[in-house]
């Protein structure tokens, strides 16, 4: 889960991260209240999870509370990145001497963590990295001995952070690690880190990813943080339920039991629609990613039937299903009682099914479905065919 800059700022104060006085508001009017409040001149801020704000107008200095308002009134509904602004950041302005960049970050590929440091900051990282690549050093950290002073020192050292600033930069370093950790992020960033004219380093911008994963151990900051404005409505209410969802551009619903088995299925769908359109115009693709995992119980089919239905898009559902632990008959009866408990709840059920069952006790499950006779549950043996006949009536 990406944070707003807000969001993040919040969080580092939480964790003793020197940073700056800031107020969220909504409207221009707050916008002069909060710069009223906190005195001085502040930095109106678009809060929106996109880089290159600054550069789309979205970031102003305002050295009067009317300027605050009037920079708010500007920015407040743009469009940055196809995200619109709706809410805006007060923040002080800082008299900034020198900018500097921090990040902690999750190395995927080498199986540890990574520190990056440079004393170059406040451009686009990735920018740097480009232009400049040796001014970005990239320090490896050690999952398990993780960062002590003496690490922080050596991050400070090799991304040619000043001396003078030496001491506070360590302890910014180390409480950033306690950030990253602490949260069980995936990212925390700090672009720009500064050094004022009076020698104190602050962090005026942060950017920080959380882990999902770990949501369940982090609740109280997840569900305080999440946004779902521009998420996905049938998502919203997918993650509701518990299901692992993602709403995609297409017409073919698809429902299956483990994720390699679901991205096996889109694979094949889109190939099917593809040979039913010559040249590719009209061609029908998956509407969804839903993975069900290992329980299909009634109530779990019915609540993933009922997500894939609520998307108007859909115009077919295939459910391909490989019976390991739960067995094909358990999967069949739980399609035929959510098909009875969807209708139970009034809804209305005219987009049809094309189901697959392979492996334990497929013929069984067939056999349940085949007395079932549901008008809109068609059969196919294969993988491949069931996805053409899904193609097929999701074209019709």
């Amino acid at each position: 889960m990406d944070l707003f800059e807000w969001q993040a700022k919040e969080l580092f104060a939480k964790y003793g991260v020197p940073t700056t006085r800031q107020t969220l508001v909504s409207t221009p009017a707050e916008a002069r209240a909060a710069a009223e409040q906190l005195g001085g001149p502040v930095m109106v801020k678009a809060q929106v999870k996109a880089g290159g704000r600054g550069k789309a107008g979205g970031v102003k200095y305002a050295a009067t509370p009317a300027d605050a308002e009037a920079h708010a009134r500007a920015i407040l509904g743009m469009e940055i990145k196809g995200l619109t602004v709706h809410t805006v950041l007060i923040s002080e302005a800082a008299d900034i001497g020198a900018e500097y960049y921090l990040s902690f970050l999750l190395d995927r590929g080498n199986r540890a963590y990574l520190a990056m440091c440079s004393a170059e900051g406040g451009m686009e990282i990735e920018q740097l990295a480009v232009e400049k690549p040796e001014a970005l050093a990239r320090v490896p950290i050690d999952p398990v001995a993780g960062v002590d002073e003496a690490k922080a020192l050596e991050i400070a050292d090799k991304g040619a952070l000043p001396e003078a600033i030496r001491d506070q930069a360590v302890n910014v370093i180390l409480k950033l690690w306690d950030v990253f950790t602490g949260e069980e992020a995936t990212l925390v960033e700090v672009n720009p880190l500064v050094q004022t004219s009076d020698g104190v380093v602050l962090a005026l911008d942060g950017k920080v990813t959380l882990d999902d994963n770990a949501a369940f151990r982090h609740a109280d900051v997840h569900d305080a943080y999440r946004d779902n404005s521009a998420t996905d409505p049938i998502e919203v209410r997918a993650k509701e339920k518990g299901l692992n969802y993602v709403k995609l551009d297409g017409e073919v619903g698809i429902i299956g039991n483990g994720a390699g088995l679901v991205m096996s299925t889109l694979d094949v769908v889109a190939y099917a629609g593809e040979s039913l359109a010559p040249g590719g115009a009209g061609a029908v693709r998956p509407a969804n990613f839903l993975d069900i995992g290992g329980g299909a119980s009634a109530e779990v089919m019915a609540n993933g039937l009922e997500i894939v239905l609520s998307d108007p898009a859909v115009r077919s559902v295939f459910v391909n299903v490989f019976g390991g632990i739960t067995a094909c008959d358990a999967v069949a009866n739980g399609i035929v009682s959510a098909l009875d408990l969807l209708a139970g709840r009034g809804e209305e059920l005219t987009r049809p099914l094309v189901v697959r069952l392979d492996g334990n006790n497929a013929e069984e499950g067939r056999r349940i479905l085949t007395e079932a006779a549901h008008p809109l549950v068609e059969q196919v043996d294969t993988m491949d065919g069931a996805a053409r006949r899904a193609a097929e009536l999701a074209s019709a």
